[in-house]
C-alpha cells in the first residue's frame, strides 16, 4: 500500500513538471525580451526650460516657428521675413523697389503687402533677358518674371522654370501680332507710320491673292510718306532751296539723315540711312505694280519698310534724346523710367548699375 502510494505521488510530480517547466520558461523568455527592448530604447529628457518654451509657443499660437526637441537639442523658428530682406547680399535694392511696387500695385485690391523678395534665376531668351523674382506678401506667395513684368500665384505655379517656360510661351503669342516697335518712345514719336505699318502687317497675314499683296506695298507707302510728314521740318531745308513736295520721300528722308545725322562722326549713319530709304522706296513701288507678286515678296517689302522706320526712329531719338540713354553718373546703359512721386515730372531715371536716380528732362 505504501509502495503504491509513493508511486503514484511520484507519477504526479513527474507530470506536473512537464506540464509547468514549458510555460515557465516561456514566461522567462519574454520577460527578458521585454527587458531587453525597454534598455535599448534612447533616453529622452526634456529640462525644465525645454519645457518652459514649448509651453511659451504653445501658448503664442505660433505654428510656423514651433521649438523641435531632440533630447538637449533645440531647432529654433524660422527667421522672419524682415530679418532676411536685411541679410540678402548682393541684391541690387533699385530693381528690388521697382519688383516691390509692382506687385504691390497689382495686388492693391486685396490691400497686400511685400515682406521678402529675392532674385532666384536670370535667362536670356531670344535676346530678351528675364528675371525671376521671389517674392512673399503678407498674404500670398509669387513668382515675378520680368521683361515684360508680370507675377504668377506660387499656388498654381510651383516651379520656377515651369513659371518662366510658360511666361515665354505666353508673351510669345501675345507677339504673334506683330507690333511696329517696343520702344515707347519712337511708337509715341512715329505713331502715324507705325500705325500704318501694323496695317500693312495685318494685310499680308490676311492676304491670299496676288491683288491683296499689291495692297500691301500701297500701305507701306502710305507708311513712308507718314513718316516723312511726321518728322521733315522746314527748318531741314538749306537756304535758298525750295522745300520738296509733301510726297516727295526721297528727297524729304535726304534731308531727314542730314538733319538728325550731321557731323563728320555721323557720315556712316547718314550714307546709310539715305541709301535704305531710297532702295526700300524703290522696291515699294515695284511690289504695287507686280500683278504676279507671291507672298515672299510682300513679306520682303515689310521688312524693309520696317527696317526704314526703325533706323530713322532710332536716330531720331539719339538727335531729340541725347543723354537719355546712359547714366550721367556711371556711364552704364542700364538705365529705365521709374516713378517718381517726390519729383516735378512724376518720373525719373534709374540706373540698375550703380542705382542713381536724377529726374527725367
Amino acid at each position: 500500500m505504501l509502495m503504491a502510494s509513493v508511486i503514484l505521488r511520484f507519477s504526479l510530480s513527474r507530470s506536473f513538471a512537464a506540464t509547468v517547466l514549458p510555460l515557465w520558461s516561456v514566461f522567462l523568455g519574454m520577460l527578458y525580451l521585454a527587458v531587453r527592448r525597454h534598455e535599448s530604447k534612447p533616453k529622452t529628457t526634456i529640462n525644465r526650460k525645454t519645457q518652459r518654451s514649448r509651453r511659451e509657443v504653445s501658448k503664442s499660437g505660433n505654428t510656423t516657428g514651433s521649438l523641435v526637441t531632440n533630447g538637449e537639442c533645440i531647432i529654433p523658428p524660422r527667421v522672419s521675413d524682415e530679418v532676411l530682406n536685411r541679410f540678402t547680399l548682393g541684391r541690387n535694392e533699385h530693381e528690388a523697389r521697382r519688383i516691390s511696387e509692382y506687385v504691390e500695385w497689382q495686388c492693391a485690391k486685396d490691400k497686400e503687402r511685400v515682406t521678402y523678395l529675392e532674385k532666384v534665376i536670370t535667362e536670356h531668351i531670344y535676346g530678351s533677358r528675364h528675371d525671376c523674382w521671389n517674392v512673399r506678401t503678407d498674404k500670398e506667395q509669387y513668382w515675378v518674371i520680368t521683361n515684360p513684368t508680370n507675377l504668377y500665384s506660387q499656388r498654381l505655379f510651383p516651379s520656377v522654370d515651369y513659371t518662366l517656360s510658360f511666361h515665354v510661351g505666353l508673351m510669345a503669342r501675345m507677339n504673334a501680332k506683330r507690333t511696329g516697335t517696343k520702344d515707347d518712345r519712337q511708337a509715341d514719336r512715329l505713331a502715324a507710320a507705325f500705325r500704318r505699318w501694323e496695317q500693312a502687317a495685318e494685310m499680308l497675314d490676311k492676304a491670299e491673292e496676288s491683288e491683296e499683296i499689291q495692297a500691301v506695298g500701297m500701305r507701306c507707302r502710305e507708311c513712308l510718306t507718314a513718316f516723312a510728314r511726321s518728322v521733315a521740318d522746314d527748318r531741314m531745308v538749306p537756304e535758298g532751296r525750295r522745300p520738296p513736295k509733301k510726297g516727295d520721300f526721297i528727297h524729304w528722308s535726304e534731308l531727314i539723315a542730314n538733319s538728325i545725322a550731321s557731323g563728320s562722326s555721323a557720315s556712316e549713319v547718314r550714307g546709310h540711312l539715305k541709301s535704305l530709304a531710297r532702295s526700300t522706296w524703290q522696291l515699294v513701288s515695284w511690289l504695287t505694280h507686280a500683278t504676279n507678286a507671291v507672298r515672299y515678296d510682300g513679306t520682303l517689302v515689310l521688312d524693309a519698310t520696317y527696317a526704314v522706320v526703325n533706323a530713322y526712329g532710332a536716330a531720331l531719338m539719339r538727335h531729340e534724346r541725347p543723354t537719355s540713354d546712359r547714366c550721367s553718373r556711371c556711364g552704364s546703359l542700364r538705365v529705365q523710367v521709374v516713378y517718381r512721386p517726390d519729383s516735378d515730372s512724376g518720373d525719373a531715371l534709374g540706373c540698375e548699375s550703380c542705382g542713381h536716380l536724377e529726374e527725367k528732362s
